[in-house]
Order: C-alpha cells, then structure tokens, then sequence
C-alpha cells in the first residue's frame, strides 16, 4: 500500500502569530526553522505535471528528501494525495542523476519551514515569498480538531501547493527569496 499525505494549509498574517497559537496551545517544538531549498522535477513531455504528479528534491542543511506525490485528491475539504518520500544524503549527486536520467528542473521554490507537532498531528510553520502559513498534515479528524484548536475554521482552509499559489498571485519564475 502507498503512504498517504493528507493536508491543508492556513494563510497567517505573520509566522510569529502562527509560532504563538502553537505555543498557547500546548504544541511541542519538533524541529527548528530552516531553510529548505526545493526543485521540481519533470520529463521533456511534462507528463508529470499532466498526471497531477510531482518529483521534489528537497535540500536541507542536513541532507535532502525526495519525493514522489501522485494527484491530488480533495476529501473533507482535505488535499490527500499518495506520497514517497526517502532521505538523500547528498542532494547534489542525486539531482545529477536525475538529470541523467533526462528529467529536467522545472521549478525551484523555498520556504523557511520549523516543525511542531500538536494533538498527534504535525504542524509546520512556513515562510515563504507569498506569505507565511500553517500547515496541519496527518489524519482528517486531527486535522480538523487541530486546525479549530488553533483557531481556524474549515473555510480558512487552503489545499493549493504553493507552486499554484505562487502563479496565482502573479509569480513569474522561481518563487525564491531576494538574494
């Protein structure tokens, strides 16, 4: 059987405000905010994208994930979608490989990501050049408690990847940070 990611993202005005909700709320400090560095990957033909897939390779200071994700699926007003994912010591080679393998970089985002986890669910609090947001992954009924705990309601949902965000909000390129 193949892993699943179920998800949503919540818009906030500001990463600290998102850092105080996971405080008051008893959340638990999993992992500190870093940079996180990702590219994404497809074929001459795009048919990746075509089938709703993506192939990511993530950088970080410690290493790299890549990731496979099949098309997104919305349930509950949840963005569910299969999800492979295995760490990679050095990001670099694989990325070579990838290219020898003819897939191309296609896009290239980053975000400033730290990791809590509350009421068995992981929450990230990410920044990125559009803005700065809570994202609540684990199972539906987590979810839902979490995100109410935290003082959201189900129309404040966002089941958009931020690759889709970004070209929404008139981004042109790579959604990266000013150098």
């Amino acid at each position: 059987m193949v892993p699943t990611e179920t998800e949503i993202k919540l818009r906030l005005s500001a990463a600290q405000a998102g850092r105080d909700a996971l405080v008051a709320a008893g959340a638990s400090l999993v992992h500190p905010r870093e940079l996180e560095d990702n590219l994404l990957f497809d074929d001459a033909g795009g048919a990746l994208r075509a089938s709703g897939g993506v192939l990511r390779l993530r950088r970080l200071s410690r290493g790299g994930v890549l990731t496979f994700k099949g098309p997104r699926r919305i349930v509950g007003g949840l963005k569910t979608r299969d999800e492979i994912e295995t760490a990679v010591a050095d990001p670099d080679a694989l990325q070579h490989v990838l290219e020898r393998l003819r897939f191309r970089r296609v896009f290239r985002y980053q975000k400033y990501r730290e990791t809590w986890s509350f009421s068995g669910q992981e929450v990230v609090v990410d920044e990125t050049p559009i803005g700065d947001f809570l994202e609540i992954e684990g199972d539906a009924e987590g979810i839902h408690r979490a995100a109410a705990a935290l003082g959201f309601a189900t129309a404040d949902y966002v089941t958009d990847s931020y690759v889709t965000l970004f070209f929404a909000a008139g981004g042109q390129g790579d959604m990266v940070f000013p150098e």
